[in-house]
């Protein structure tokens, strides 16, 4: 499952049971797309708890303290909290495309090249939106940049 920080895994995504492929299963049938959408859907709906839980803990310890270190370190604890959130909201827009991209039929295909996108490689990362080989040239492709 997705694994790049603590705050992108979730109980809900980490619990998920993988998909058991059907001997000359159609690519991204129904009963895949319905898989990857109920794991979009889990992974976002963590998410967006872990946002609820930020604000009411930001209102509920919000403190002003009168010696001024530990109010910087209040609010750097604030501020470390409201970047990973930002992530987060990044992340859950990666979500909502990859829904659509379900709706539409092209989840599970390369952008850059069309190919089937693995079963595993859809698991790992559901929001990944290219194949191993043009991901990994890209990445090669930014390293010499």
């Amino acid at each position: 499952m997705p694994t790049t920080t603590n705050s992108d895994t979730s109980n809900a995504v980490e619990a998920f049971t993988p998909y058991q492929e059907q001997e000359g299963e159609e690519f991204m049938n129904e009963n895949q797309q319905a898989h990857f959408r109920s794991l979009l859907l889990a992974w976002k709906k963590e998410l967006m708890e872990e946002v609820d839980k930020t604000v009411s803990h930001m209102k509920d310890d919000a403190t002003n303290f009168p010696d001024p270190n530990d109010r910087a370190s209040q609010e750097e604890e604030f501020a470390l909290e409201l970047r990973t959130r930002d992530r987060e909201r990044k992340l859950i827009k990666k979500i909502d495309e990859s829904l659509e991209t379900i709706d539409t039929g092209d989840y599970g295909f390369c952008e850059t090249c069309g190919v089937e996108i693995s079963i595993r490689r859809l698991e790992a990362r559901p929001t990944a939106t290219q194949c191993i080989d043009c991901k990994e040239l890209d990445e090669r492709k930014e390293k010499i940049s």
